[in-house]
């Protein structure tokens, strides 16, 4: 039986970060697909069960069932002495990061990228100032990763496992073609994907698929 159990939709980023996590540090997990777009999550049933907070991904261990990305990627980091801080600083560089992530590029990108793909009539005005804001957060760290082969400098670390999470899906779905638009995060995205155990977003989390309105 294994380890964990992971509830997900394929599509999730959040999602993909705690998959590859647990496959870079060789561990299993049982994936427990989840009808987002059937609104699973947004059930009293589902909220009542899984996660109170109504939000995919919710990684079983043992008994306790962990929400939030982050926090499991720091817990996972421990846990398997990889892809963590050596040092006081680290640690800061770190957490900085993973919180620039979450309020600024995967927050932005997992909007801008759901509504463009997986929605039939997106409000371009709404697109417009999306894809603005993300501009902006992908030459920031485009500009940062020019003078370093990883986030914190030259190892990968749960900082960089984080700000892939939405970066490693086909191009089509948000539109962003990085080995045009942002070369130094192409070179980064290649040297995450040569990882021993990296594996693509859709081979980690299979199961039925949300509709997609963009051709490939």
């Amino acid at each position: 039986m294994d380890k964990y159990r992971l509830h997900y939709f394929p599509e999730s980023g959040n999602s993909y970060k705690l998959a590859l996590m647990l496959a870079l540090c060789g561990q299993s997990f049982e994936p427990i697909w989840t009808d987002f777009a059937g609104g699973e999550t947004r059930s009293e049933a589902w909220r009542a069960t899984i996660n109170t907070m109504g939000e995919i991904p919710v990684l079983e261990d043992g008994g306790a069932r962990l929400t939030q990305t982050a926090p499991i990627l720091l817990r996972l980091a421990e846990r398997y002495g990889r892809f963590g801080a050596e040092t006081e600083d680290e640690r800061f560089q770190i957490l900085r990061w993973l919180f620039w992530d979450n309020h600024k590029l995967s927050g932005y990108m997992a909007t801008y990228r759901f509504l463009r793909a997986f929605t039939p009539s997106p409000d371009p005005a709404v697109l417009k100032f999306l894809c603005r804001r993300l501009d902006d957060f992908l030459a920031i760290l485009d500009m940062h990763l020019r003078d370093c082969s990883f986030v914190i400098g030259e190892k990968p670390t749960i900082g960089d496992i984080s700000m892939i999470g939405y970066l490693m899906f086909p191009k089509y779905e948000a539109g962003f073609d990085f080995a045009v638009s942002h070369l130094s995060i192409a070179a980064w995205l290649d040297r995450i994907s040569a990882l021993p155990g990296w594996r693509p977003p859709y081979e980690l989390l299979p199961g039925k698929r949300l509709r997609c309105y963009i051709a490939e």
